[in-house]
């Protein structure tokens, strides 16, 4: 386990982060666009839209970062996050990264009266659903998840 701090991303860790964000888009086989991450990280810290963590390895290298969305659940009829984005750089994982990002986004979830915390993830993506759940996340056995596409 590598020596991992987590805190609130400044202006200052947009690149870092979008070079994250971009190879996250690729892993879910978008094109490479650094432009376009650079440009969507940036408008959703700018217009305070999200709140993204970032986690710095004992160098203060930024080796991860998450994406969290405020929402709403009208059945609870209460605040949550939706935990939308969560990457770590391949040369860092296995290394503890992501738990800690996942429990610093718990914590700032609970610390701002969320009643809980959605996320979604790939059916392949098998190490993140193996730490999701040793963290006590639950997979929805209730519901099924629907998308549509919006021509412009």
């Amino acid at each position: 386990m590598m020596s991992i701090r987590t805190r609130d991303a400044s202006h200052d860790d947009l690149p870092h982060i979008a070079k994250l964000f971009d190879l996250y888009r690729q892993f879910y086989e978008q094109a490479p666009d650094a432009e376009l991450a650079r440009s969507f990280v940036e408008q959703r810290f700018l217009n305070r839209e999200s709140r993204q963590l970032v986690a710095e390895n004992a160098a203060g290298e930024i080796v991860g970062f998450s994406q969290l969305y405020p929402s709403f659940c009208s059945v609870e009829a209460a605040p949550i996050y939706v935990l939308y984005d969560l990457f770590v750089a391949p040369d860092a994982r296995q290394g503890g990264v992501g738990r800690a990002l996942l429990l610093a986004a718990e914590a700032l979830a609970r610390m701002e009266g969320k009643a809980r915390m959605d996320l979604t993830t790939a059916k392949t993506n098998l190490v993140a659903q193996s730490l999701y759940e040793a963290l006590g996340w639950t997979r929805d056995e209730v519901f099924h998840t629907y998308s549509r596409r919006l021509a412009p």
